[in-house]
């Protein structure tokens, strides 16, 4: 019996944590020590149990080859069922039973779920779980590359000012940033602009990008899709398409983008990636020019099996201009989305009507000494002049230059990421967040406070969103009184 990595499989080793995680599931794992030498003895070629443990038992002392056949097979059966791993009599049997990612098979469920099937061996999560074992020791494991900042493009609500869609990333800056990605081991690499199909060279940059076993993502508008395209993320057998489709109704999808024709080229790119079994996913943010769209949006992926998501979060230009935030929700229109996201969400239902749902948003608070978010613990990006940022809407806080540092060097020593580091949520507006009894329904971010703010201060409260916690608390709190009254046991 032969055991091979899936292709959409991916397997790191973070300081001796194992994770495994797949894209044609839409699933992860954590492993112990133990398991994470049992985990990263798979590879992509087909090995038999007792080759796989051979390699194995040279890791475990005064332990009988027997005993550690028999995990190993439980174990790789065990990762067989739920779907990481193949197991077959021949490497034929291997390819036959390696389908991967297909819209064929993916069944629709709820909004929540995502499409995702529902496979939970663990008792926590696998991000609580890796967030707990990089606390105090950061490790990177996602990285986001700006090939380009140029787009075709000019959607009204973009944080990065149009005069700044200038530069293409050198070619030697990008394949040295990918090797030392590989050395760092990372993980997950998402190749975004601007729009980084304009970068002159992108399909030989993201060819490279999964020479190196990543698991790729890319950002863009799918505008230029082409058929070259299409069969090199389908025998590259790409992670993901993020892409944003801001309406059904043309002219208003048009307004954002203010690309005539581009409501056309990109459903239309949407759907042939579809055929190819390109997994896709769609954001459609809410602001004025379509906050009455994504619901039609939203039904139009869920009919065509496309993972989607809305919100009405909008930043301002991270060189501190807000004449984009004139595309915003107010906070009353920001309202409407709230009750049919409730309205519409089952899973969400469930836990509001809970019998202690009250209680507990009465008592949340956010802990003072927890860290305001994870930037500089797992992920961090770059732009096409080599500048390195906490993350990509916050491109003032530069750590960085890889023209000037390694990344690893950065990573590591950069006195601003240190910094970050330390910021606790008692630091957030003088501890004013600590206090605040809409916690529950708030999620401060320190990019969108320093994109707003005159000085760049991360740490000053953004009263708008503020604003729309409470309208949050004052809808859920209503909504849900009126169900449990309806159902008799107010």
């Amino acid at each position: 019996m032969f055991y091979r990595q899936k292709r959409d499989t991916y397997i790191r080793n973070y300081d001796g944590v194992g994770y495994i995680t797949s894209t044609g599931i839409f699933n992860d794992r954590c492993t112990n020590e133990s398991g994470t030498v049992f985990l990263c003895a798979l590879n992509r070629n087909p090995q038999s149990l007792d080759e796989l443990v051979d390699k194995i038992i040279v890791n475990f002392k005064d332990v009988d080859r027997e005993t550690i056949l028999t995990d190993a097979r439980s174990f790789y059966d065990s990762l067989v069922e739920d779907g990481f791993i193949v197991r077959g009599e021949s490497e034929n049997e291997l390819n036959k039973n390696d389908t991967g990612f297909t819209y064929q098979s993916v069944q629709p469920v709820t909004m929540r779920k995502d499409f995702s099937p529902a496979i939970q061996r663990a008792d926590a999560s696998t991000q609580e779980y890796l967030e707990q074992h990089f606390n105090g020791k950061p490790h990177l494991t996602s990285f986001q590359i700006e090939l380009t900042s140029k787009c075709n493009e000019r959607c009204v609500h973009c944080y990065i000012p149009h005069k700044f869609k200038l530069y293409n990333i050198e070619d030697e800056l990008y394949y040295s940033v990918l090797e030392q990605l590989s050395k760092l081991n990372v993980l997950n690499v998402t190749l975004s602009g601007g729009e980084p199909m304009m970068h002159p060279h992108f399909k030989d940059l993201l060819r490279a990008a999964k020479k190196d076993d990543f698991y790729v993502t890319v950002l863009s508008n799918l505008t230029l899709l082409d058929d070259e395209m299409i069969k090199i993320l389908k025998e590259g057998n790409v992670s993901a398409v993020q892409v944003s489709l801001y309406s059904m109704i043309p002219e208003h999808h048009e307004s954002i983008t203010q690309l005539n024709g581009s409501f056309e080229k990109t459903k239309n790119a949407i759907l042939r990636l579809i055929e190819n079994d390109i997994p896709v996913q769609v954001s459609c943010p809410a602001m004025k020019g379509n906050k009455d769209d994504y619901p039609d949006v939203i039904k139009w992926c869920h009919e065509h099996k496309i993972r989607a998501q809305t919100d009405y979060i909008m930043m301002a230009k991270f060189n501190h201009e807000t004449d984009n935030l004139a595309n915003r929700l107010s906070v009353e229109e920001a309202g409407v989305l709230i009750k049919n996201i409730i309205k519409d969400d089952v899973d969400y239902q469930r836990f509001v009507i809970a019998p202690d749902f009250v209680k507990k948003c009465n008592e949340f608070q956010f802990n003072g000494e927890r860290r305001l978010c994870g930037v500089g613990i797992s992920k961090c990006c770059m732009v096409a002049n080599g500048n390195v940022y906490p993350c990509p809407g916050w491109q003032e806080m530069i750590l960085g230059n890889l023209n000037e540092n390694s990344l690893e060097e950065i990573w590591n020593n950069s006195e601003k990421i240190k910094w970050l580091r330390s910021l606790r949520f008692k630091d957030m507006g003088k501890g004013e967040c600590c206090k605040c009894d809409k916690a529950a329904f708030c999620t401060p971010c320190m990019v969108r406070n320093a994109n707003e703010s005159p000085t760049g201060n991360p740490l000053e409260i953004n009263k708008h969103f503020c604003a729309v916690a409470a309208k949050n608390k004052q809808i859920v709190l209503e909504w849900r009184e009126k169900i449990l009254k309806e159902l008799g046991e107010e």
